[in-house]
């Protein structure tokens, strides 16, 4: 039997972010996940400003953005026109690589046992059996386990579903047709219609690769799903014509994923010796790029903040678990998330009068935005010019 402070099970980005961050901390614990190496996976494959603004309170920002790749300028883009030219905020970078880089940056005091948790029981101290007959004996445990329901509900956890098959993200490289590159960094085009069932699609580079994420809301038996999958070119030109102006011709170089997204939030998780973190606790929608976002912010509040208090004194009761998820900090992410997959849903799909004027509010609002952005790095341009230009002489002008 190994003996914890605190067992983390599943070994995602969530769980292995966490055992970096106690590990560095000096708090003792352990790591437990089936795979030695994490395996690729179509998951999260960017972090936004606000999610490495939360990746810098857990210190191994450097390390992971050193493993990404910066989009330096992004654009963004509908019905074949560009609307603005933004900073570059955004890291690309597989879901697997960013697991295994965070995963090399968990100390050699935090052993990480290559096994499945078979059995967890609660107590006074909490037993996790293993796949290999080995037990871990722990303070806490942190289910870290993503979306395996099935071992969440064998301790009485309950799933509420609240929106099933929310959205629909898809995931595949592209290229230019014939070589060279596209003439922008990255790039954001939003659906040409509402009929469309369509929130968007980003495009984004992942090292030398250009990485096209879009997101739908359709039902998995969908044959739109089936045409995107065997003529991605064709289906995707189809569903946004105007796409094709600012890419020029282009292939895809890289089968189709798809992954369909579940909203729901874990029930019952008000107990002893037990806390719940990302996917494990709520999932939430990708198409509203708030998924790395929450779980980044749940594991830096519960490392940084509550862990470390809970260890300081003795027990581990549910009083002490609350306070987690009471947090003022995580509720108001969480609510945040939700909120945000509800409103593009109804922001791209709703043909109400309300909706229809918050689109053009938004599009008009962005034009103009990118105006006075494009007129700034004019003025800038011609000041630089001005500066840098050599003073004519008196002999010059003769």
């Amino acid at each position: 039997m190994r003996m914890t402070d605190v067992a983390i099970v599943g070994g995602g980005f969530a769980g292995s972010l966490a055992a970096a961050m106690l590990g560095r901390a000096g708090i003792d614990a352990v790591l437990i996940d089936p795979h030695k190496i994490y395996p690729p996976d179509f998951r999260c494959e960017k972090l936004d400003g606000v999610q490495v603004a939360i990746l810098r309170k857990t210190g191994l920002a450097g390390e992971v953005l050193r493993a990404a790749t910066h989009d330096r300028e992004s654009w963004v883009a509908r019905f074949g026109r560009l609307v603005e030219k933004r900073p570059g905020d955004q890291y690309g970078i597989f879901y697997a690589p960013l697991v295994n880089t965070v995963r090399g940056l968990i100390p050699p005091t935090v052993p990480t046992i290559a096994a499945k948790a078979t059995a967890i029981a609660a107590g006074e101290r909490q037993m996790v059996t293993l796949s290999t007959g080995d037990t871990v004996s722990a303070r806490l445990i942190v289910l870290a386990n993503g979306l395996n329901v099935a071992q969440r509900k064998s301790l009485g956890f309950t799933p509420e579903v609240l929106s099933e098959c929310h959205s629909i993200s898809i995931g595949f490289d592209i290229a230019p047709a014939g070589g060279g590159t596209f003439d922008f960094p990255a790039l954001t085009y939003y659906a040409e219609r509402v009929t469309d069932k369509t929130a968007l699609i980003t495009l984004f580079p992942i090292g030398a690769a250009m990485r096209a994420n879009l997101f739908v809301y359709r039902t998995m038996d969908d044959p739109w799903l089936r045409a995107m999958r065997r003529y991605p070119e064709e289906t995707l030109h189809a569903l946004m014509p105007g796409l094709r102006k600012l890419t020029g011709n282009f292939e895809v170089t890289t089968d189709v994923q798809i992954r369909p997204v579940d909203l729901y939030v874990t029930c019952g998780i008000r107990r002893a010796g037990m806390v719940l973190i990302g996917d494990a606790f709520a999932t939430s929608c990708p198409a509203a790029g708030t998924g790395a976002r929450k779980a980044l912010n749940d594991v830096e509040r519960l490392c940084n903040v509550h862990i470390p208090r809970w260890l300081a004194t003795p027990g581990m009761d549910a009083g002490k678990i609350a306070g987690f998820y009471d947090d003022p900090v995580k509720r108001a992410c969480d609510e945040a998330s939700l909120a945000k997959a509800y409103d593009l849903r109804s922001f791209s799909l709703d043909a109400g009068w309300r909706w229809h004027m918050r689109r053009r509010v938004k599009f008009v609002g962005q034009y103009a935005v990118g105006a006075l952005r494009a007129g700034y790095r004019a003025v800038t341009a011609l000041r630089t010019d001005g500066r840098a230009a050599p003073a004519v002489t008196g002999t010059q002008r003769s």
